[in-house]
């Protein structure tokens, strides 16, 4: 017992010597709280940097995005875009005769023939007379020889140059781009064709134009060949709708999806057809499932135990 008394006290005289004293431990734990501010200011200072730098970044790779690809152009509300919306077939027409008076000068449709537009914007008399207005080269003849003969329906749209060469000769150097499938052909392509047919305006301070070239954000490098084409009254509409630059551009933009998509009224249709013929089925499906399992699922279960 007098062994344990003595090993009490040898262990309490130890502890009282390494302890630290009192000043020198506050002195040390303000230490401990200075250096754990900064490094937590440290940190917030690394974490705002880090964040600066990324928006800088982000900055710059989006104007070099916009200056490569050109300014994102807004979404429109066209009325064709619904799932059981159709093309207003009045504004195709409006379209196509902006095509022919303003656009078909510079730019083929090699892939739409005049039959194209019998029931869609014109009836069979009226393309039939459009299509004699041209002259297509035809044949050869019993004698070997190439003719020419008036337009027909299953004529194609007439080309505006010979060939390629002859169409960078007229236009500078810049070729034209067949429209047929324009609104497929460029991402958000109606939206993309509207913006960009209205989007000519002045060069913003700091931005010099090529000779030759027009200023459009929407266009990629901001500088495009073609001048501005829709100007307010450049047409005049057959069933006198006011022909605002606004109103052309839609009206051709319209034109052109139909041109892409001609289709696209039957195929909806279809499609609701489909869904229609599916929905009844099942319907039947359903009923005959419950038919079948309801006097399964109805039945009882009794179990004779004293038998």
């Amino acid at each position: 017992m007098a062994g344990g008394v003595i090993h009490q006290l040898l262990r309490r005289k130890l502890q009282s010597q390494t302890t630290v004293p009192p000043l020198l431990s506050s002195l040390i734990s303000k230490k401990d709280d200075a250096g754990s501010t900064s490094m937590k200011s440290l940190r917030a200072l690394a974490f705002l940097g880090a964040g600066i730098s990324g928006l800088l970044s982000f900055g710059t790779i989006a104007s070099a995005d916009e200056a490569e690809h050109g300014l994102e152009c807004p979404n429109y509300p066209w009325p064709h875009q619904g799932i059981l919306s159709s093309y207003d077939h009045a504004s195709i027409r409006r379209g196509h005769q902006v095509y022919q008076q303003v656009c078909s000068s510079c730019h083929s449709m090699s892939l739409i023939s005049y039959r194209d537009l019998v029931g869609v914007a014109y009836t069979e008399e009226e393309v039939k007379a459009m299509a004699a207005e041209i002259e297509v080269v035809d044949g050869p003849n019993d004698e070997g020889e190439m003719f020419t003969r008036p337009g027909k329906l299953s004529d194609r749209f007439p080309q505006p140059y010979a060939n390629e060469q002859a169409a960078r000769f007229a236009n500078g150097g810049a070729y034209p781009p067949d429209l047929s499938l324009v609104t497929k052909a460029r991402h958000n392509g109606q939206n993309y064709v509207f913006a960009l047919l209205t989007g000519y305006r002045d060069p913003p301070a700091g931005v010099s134009i090529r000779e030759g070239l027009h200023y459009n954000p929407y266009f990629p490098g901001g500088a495009i060949a073609m001048p501005q084409m829709l100007i307010d009254g450049a047409i005049e509409y057959e069933d006198g709708v006011p022909a605002t630059e606004a109103q052309m551009g839609k009206d051709v933009v319209s034109f052109l999806s139909w041109a892409a998509e001609p289709e696209m009224e039957e195929r909806k249709l279809m499609g609701f057809k489909w869904i229609f013929i599916l929905s009844l089925a099942l319907l039947q499906a359903a009923y005959y499932r419950r038919m079948k399992w309801s006097v399964l699922k109805s039945r009882k279960l009794v179990l004779d135990v004293v038998n």
